[in-house]
């Protein structure tokens, strides 16, 4: 007869949804651990997500339910401008973000900025099963280094930027890189209808302030800002993006459309995105907009 101990996890680690509240996660093993110059960082592996990679004490990404927060933080940018060229993305560890982009037949350069080496390094090591070799693909460049020294000596222009950053709650590498005076640097090298896609944030009603002020500070420097969210279940709760534009987009879009878009100019295997999804992120809880219209 199997003792039910034999089913528990090796090792609890918690993690806060509020000051308030826990997430208490079960894991197995840990397959790696480092404090770099940015992040203490941990992969492991849990019985009910599969791998996971944990910066800073706040869990990133799960390789069971990673799709999710994937497929929505590029595609609605990405279907948007229809046929994405050029590519840049900042942050982004696990490849997975990368790999999603890759999906798209038209891309012809991805530039990947990360400032902690040792962290991707670890995830090409450990989460194969996120990023799928998406690294060795010779349309992508990777760079170790911070992105606002890049974004100060560059002059290229990108349809896609792609922001896959921790919230700004690390003051040794994100904070820097949620202010207005940087994403007027993102904004000079966007190419003209271009979009931006920024991981902004809880949408729980209880740390709703970060997505709130992110929102605003975009739409001083963006004329059309759309909050975009949806559930990531490994997190435990509704995250945040924002999706930016010099140029309004329609927010109702004809799924049947988007469908044969992505029949045509994606290699498939889409698990979350899809016309019908797309349409249904693209519409903000009233919750929220009240809050982006009168918070300051």
């Amino acid at each position: 007869m199997t003792s039910a101990q034999e089913h528990q996890p090796a090792l609890w680690m918690n993690e806060y949804i509020t000051p308030w509240d826990l997430y208490i996660h079960g894991i197995n093993q840990i397959l790696a651990h480092t404090i770099t110059p940015y992040h203490e960082m941990y992969i492991v592996e849990t019985e009910a997500y599969g791998k996971a990679l944990i910066l800073d004490g706040r869990w990133q990404s799960c390789s069971i339910d990673e799709f999710i927060y994937h497929e929505a933080l590029v595609h609605p940018a990405m279907i948007s401008y229809r046929s994405p060229k050029n590519v840049l993305i900042l942050g982004g560890s696990e490849g997975a973000t990368l790999r999603e982009v890759l999906r798209w037949k038209n891309v012809e350069k991805v530039w990947m900025i990360n400032p902690d080496g040792e962290v991707v390094e670890a995830c090409r090591q450990n989460l194969v099963e996120m990023h799928q070799n998406a690294f060795d693909d010779p349309r992508v460049e990777l760079t170790i280094t911070d992105p606002l020294s890049i974004l100060e000596t560059t002059s290229k222009q990108w349809d896609i930027i792609i922001s896959d950053l921790i919230e700004p709650i690390n003051k040794r590498v994100s904070c820097s890189l949620f202010t207005q005076d940087y994403f007027k640097k993102l904004r000079q090298v966007l190419s003209p209808g271009g979009f931006m896609m920024v991981q902004a944030g809880s949408v729980a009603p209880a740390e709703l302030d970060t997505h709130i002020r992110l929102i605003n500070t975009l739409r001083t420097v963006f004329p059309w800002v759309n909050s975009i969210s949806n559930c990531i279940p490994a997190n435990g709760y509704f995250l945040g993006f924002a999706l930016c534009s010099e140029h309004s987009v329609n927010i109702r879009p004809n799924p049947t459309i988007v469908d044969q878009l992505l029949a045509e100019k994606t290699t498939g295997g889409l698990r979350f995105i899809d016309g019908k999804t797309l349409l249904g992120i693209f519409q903000t809880p009233t919750y929220v907009r009240h809050a982006i219209e009168t918070k300051t």
